[in-house]
């Protein structure tokens, strides 16, 4: 009785010991700087078109390695750069608007943790900026969505501006791509709009944001499916 009570003991402190030994995952990286929808002023210039930014984030938990990821928001193309370090340098186009995130990961886990996606203009010769092209929050694109009992969908989005002074939201939305047909103009607060789909049919939808100047960005083109 003894012997056993013992191996049961035993076998319950083999299982605790292979749980703390379980590979942990990564958590995402808290970006510091380039701030959030801001003007990056403290790039080294390199030659007339191109600064060197040396962007900044927190040391994220279980983390060995960090990618950095910055995307031209006028061209779409990534930089990446692989580091240990929780900072890195890259040289890009002045007078752009780009995001940038953090990828966090180590060599024991499969998994990885990205951290939130950060918009930002790399200083230029430009006096004010247009908007930061409109981030689609919903539906995602190349998603299946269902619609409502009505028939219809919420089409979301999210604008920002360095200058925080965007006029309105161009919603062109059609089942053809790219979509020619504007759909609607909203003002700068409105940035939820309901659309009558039909089921099986894909659509395509795309937003051009004005500022008061007369500054636009494109969003580019989305698309989704209806269930």
């Amino acid at each position: 009785m003894k012997l056993k009570y013992f191996s049961f003991v035993l076998l319950v402190i083999l299982i605790a010991c292979k749980k703390d030994k379980a590979p942990k995952s990564p958590e995402g990286a808290l970006l510091v700087f380039p701030l959030q929808n801001s003007e990056c002023t403290t790039g080294t210039s390199v030659n007339e078109t191109l600064s060197q930014v040396t962007f900044e984030w927190q040391p994220s938990a279980n983390t060995e390695l960090y990618v950095l990821s910055v995307v031209n928001l006028n061209t779409n193309t990534p930089q990446t750069i692989t580091t240990a370090s929780t900072s890195a340098s890259l040289s890009i186009e002045k007078g752009a608007p780009y995001s940038w995130s953090v990828i966090s990961s180590n060599s024991s886990s499969d998994i990885t943790a990205t951290s939130e996606n950060w918009l930002f203009y790399n200083a230029g010769p430009q006096i004010n900026y247009a908007p930061f092209p409109a981030q689609i929050i919903f539906p995602a694109s190349g998603s299946t969505v269902q619609a409502n009992e009505a028939n219809q969908i919420t089409l979301s989005w999210m604008g920002t501006d360095v200058e925080d002074d965007i006029v309105s939201f161009e919603i062109y939305f059609s089942e053809q791509n790219p979509p020619a047909s504007l759909l609607q103009t909203t003002d700068a607060t409105t940035m939820e709009l309901n659309v009558n789909v039909i089921s099986g049919n894909t659509y395509y939808w795309r937003i051009i944001t004005t500022d008061e100047t007369g500054n636009t960005s494109d969003s580019g083109v989305y698309d989704f499916k209806i269930l």
